[in-house]
């Protein structure tokens, strides 16, 4: 009796490489670069001397590759590379702190070879650093072991913050805040610095004429970083210097009204009035364009996206997965709160692009890198 072995099809041979992805998450993911794709052929046809919208559109298909690959390595593997890479990318660090290359008044690259930005390793590293420690201290966490954190966390980001970058800085101290709220930091912890940046935005406010006077020094951060908070306060004391950049912004952010000037329509973005509008303020050209309508929609893409996160982390199989997976969903916040905050005036400008939207090779890789992790855990309980 003859035996057939029948062949399996093509389709059959590269499902389980698909087995698992979150199809939620993706949806997602893909009407966010649906817009940011949009939004940069807009903005970006005319802009400078190259065609943004095809760099664009190859950076994204470069992360889309990046988070397929990613996807496909499992939790357990991502927390074995956890303390090398926190140990390259604080080295790296320390070379850019000794022999950095300086650029407009930063000290932020250093060459290996390549000339790389280390701290945008950090984004990566501290959270899966973080996550890794609390994962070696399940069962048995004191309040030591928050101390060591607490050190594992203010190592990087005090040498960020010399370079200085300050965006960069904000966004790796809030997601290893993330991890550490997550293990389990106690709200009495928690709420004598939340009280303390209250206060200080009270008293900022009811002396911000005394406190922003050029013979005031503010002995605590560089000269650039108290002009960017004093402009954030009154940006029209300085409308054609320091204030111009969020006076337009605003200005573009109103024009658009309810439903938009249109598609390719906005008179702010392409009259040269929106500065960095492909990457810093890019939310003010697509805001102009697209009107409120169009706001909405994207903040609920990405309040939806932020919960995805959220959920395939709260499902996470292991305490390290639950921990890595928190705090890239508070990212992604952080990084679209921040954005869009500075862009509309209730936040200093601090240089965080719009996840998706703005212009940018290396930030698109970070969130091909963030995807690929929320991937892989979400692909580890599902075919666990």
């Amino acid at each position: 009796m003859a035996i057939v072995l029948q062949k399996p099809s093509f389709i059959g041979r590269i499902a389980p490489i698909f087995r698992g992805f979150d199809p939620l998450l993706i949806l997602a993911v893909c009407l966010l670069m649906g817009i940011g794709l949009i939004t940069m052929y807009s903005a970006g046809y005319d802009y400078g001397a190259g065609n943004r919208f095809s760099d664009q559109s190859r950076n994204v298909l470069f992360a889309c590759g990046i988070m397929f690959v990613l996807a496909q390595v499992s939790p357990q593997q991502l927390m074995r590379i956890a303390v090398p890479l926190y140990t390259v990318g604080v080295a790296l660090l320390i070379a850019v702190a000794i022999f950095g290359i300086t650029k407009k008044g930063a000290r932020r690259w250093v060459n290996i070879g390549v000339v790389i930005q280390p701290s945008e390793i950090l984004k990566i590293a501290v959270p899966l650093m973080l996550a890794w420690w609390f994962q070696r201290r399940e069962g048995q966490l004191r309040p030591l072991d928050f101390a060591v954190a607490t050190v594992l966390l203010a190592v990087p980001v005090g040498l960020i913050i010399k370079q200085p970058d300050l965006g960069t800085a904000l966004l790796v101290l809030m997601a290893g805040l993330a991890v550490l709220f997550f293990a389990g930091l106690s709200w009495k912890l928690v709420a004598p610095p939340v009280l303390a940046i209250v206060i200080a935005v009270g008293v900022l406010v009811g002396f911000e004429s005394k406190l922003c006077a050029d013979e005031f020094s503010w002995h605590v951060v560089r000269n650039y970083q108290k002009q960017r908070v004093c402009t954030l306060m009154d940006p029209t004391k300085d409308p054609l210097g320091k204030g111009f950049h969020v006076i337009q912004s605003m200005v573009a952010i109103g024009a658009g009204g309810v439903k938009g000037k249109g598609f390719m329509q906005g008179t702010q973005t392409h009259l040269d009035f929106i500065p960095e509008r492909t990457t810093d303020f890019v939310f003010a050209a697509y805001a102009e364009e697209f009107g409120l309508v169009g706001n909405i929609s994207l903040i609920v893409l990405f309040i939806f996206l932020i919960f995805r996160a959220l959920a395939i982390a709260q499902k996470a199989v292991t305490l390290f997965a639950r921990l890595l997976g928190g705090a890239v969903g508070m990212s992604l916040f952080t990084y679209a709160f921040v954005n869009m905050g500075m862009v509309s005036g209730i936040l200093p400008v601090v240089g965080v692009p719009l996840p998706f939207i703005s212009y940018g090779g290396t930030a698109m890789i970070t969130l091909g890198l963030t995807l690929g992790i929320l991937m892989s855990i979400a692909r580890a309980y599902k075919t666990s």
